[in-house]
């Protein structure tokens, strides 16, 4: 059974499932779906489509599922479909999808959005991806998994940032980062591979090496950045090598950061 303050506000129609906790000043919109044991601190706002998984836990004064900040959209009926076990932290602001971008914002599971942070319209975010304070993600964004935004960061619309990257504090990011790549500076710099958090994951050495070696190559060698990639596709083996490879020979709206 939910337990839910006298203050919350639950607009019919609204499902709430088993065992949530629905904190004073809450206000839930009719079209809200939550999960098994979801935690609303107090003050939180979900409206529009939005479900919400599993054992997740949204802190104070959060808006999750508002409209898109886009003068484009009118009013059509968009969605915003976030994963279980995520935490969503104070302020933190999640919009539902435009007709044009496909019509839904989707967020992983077992997420951390730390204080103030912003999820776009549009945006795909994958599994464990962490956005630290005052980042702010634009619309049709795509962030594959264990990916993690540093402080005060700007993604641009449409980037892609691949698997297991890092952005360092304080950086724009307007091209597409390559997986497992690192990324500093005020305006984005391809700066090496993530290695901390390979080496943490229990990555091979064997794989690593060859990660290593394909930076270099896509760094120095001969012609342009697709040409060298296509090389990488017919000269390693490594399973993350080859995911690399084909994020760079990928659909793309954007430039990539090469490396620096």
């Amino acid at each position: 059974m939910a337990q839910i303050h006298p203050s919350a506000v639950i607009a019919e129609g609204a499902e709430i499932g088993t065992e949530c906790v629905i904190g004073p000043f809450c206000v839930i919109g009719a079209d809200v779906k939550l999960g098994a044991r979801v935690h609303l601190k107090s003050h939180v706002v979900i409206d529009g489509d939005t479900h919400i998984g599993d054992d997740t836990v949204v802190f104070p004064f959060a808006v999750i599922g508002e409209i898109p900040q886009d003068l484009k959209f009118d009013g059509e009926k968009t969605r915003l479909r976030i994963g279980a076990r995520n935490r969503i932290r104070e302020h933190v602001t999640m919009n539902t999808g435009t007709a044009t971008g496909g019509g839904e914002t989707r967020i992983g599971d077992d997420g951390l959005f730390m204080a103030g942070c912003h999820i776009a319209h549009d945006a795909q975010i994958g599994d464990r991806v962490i956005v630290v304070n005052s980042s702010a993600v634009a619309g049709h964004c795509i962030i594959e998994d264990d990916v993690i935004i540093g402080g005060l960061c700007g993604v641009h619309q449409f980037v892609r940032i691949g698997q297991g990257a890092i952005i360092g504090a304080v950086t724009m990011v307007t091209k597409d980062v390559v997986p497992h790549g690192l990324v500093q500076a005020p305006r984005g710099v391809l700066d090496g591979l993530n290695l901390v958090g390979l080496k943490r994951k229990g990555v091979a050495r064997s794989d690593i090496t060859a990660l290593r070696a394909a930076f270099q190559m896509l760094k120095d060698g001969e012609g342009t950045f697709q040409d060298r990639a296509h090389r990488l596709a017919d000269e390693s083996d490594s399973a993350y090598v080859q995911q690399m490879v084909a994020f760079i020979l990928g659909d793309t709206d954007r430039n990539f950061l090469t490396p620096g």
